[in-house]
């Protein structure tokens, strides 16, 4: 019997989420995919911190709400270098600014094939 290969195989995925337990989830559900975590990190000057290894990423998973901040501003530079990222976050899309109406989007709670899925669909996929 051969193996399915992994839909994230060797993608280096970006994880913004300031809830430790669903940053764990999001982490372990894109793993199980094949994918390799940056992060997670819990806030954008957390990420910012570790710049070095934001480079060669092939997608991002942001939580929009983070404590007192959003990730609105990373995804503005994710967007400006045609980095795919999808937020991921328990505000409605119809809220978003209207620079990120077109951004993929899913609702916490989100099943982790969704999760994948779209990833996949925004062009996150093992080259």
């Amino acid at each position: 019997m051969s193996q399915q290969p992994l839909p994230l195989a060797g993608c280096r995925i970006l994880v913004v989420e300031d809830e430790p337990l669903l940053a764990d989830h999001v982490a372990d559900t894109l793993e199980r995919a094949g994918a390799r975590i940056v992060g997670p990190y819990s806030s954008i000057i957390e990420a910012l911190d570790n710049l070095d290894q934001l480079t060669a990423l092939d997608g991002a998973v942001l939580d929009i709400g983070l404590g007192e901040e959003t990730s609105f501003p990373l995804a503005e530079a994710l967007q400006t270098t045609r980095l795919p990222f999808v937020f991921v976050t328990g505000q409605e899309k119809r809220t978003l600014p209207p620079a990120f109406s077109r951004a993929a989007h899913l609702l916490k709670p989100f099943q982790e094939e969704e999760l994948v899925a779209t990833l996949i669909r925004i062009g996150v996929a093992a080259q």
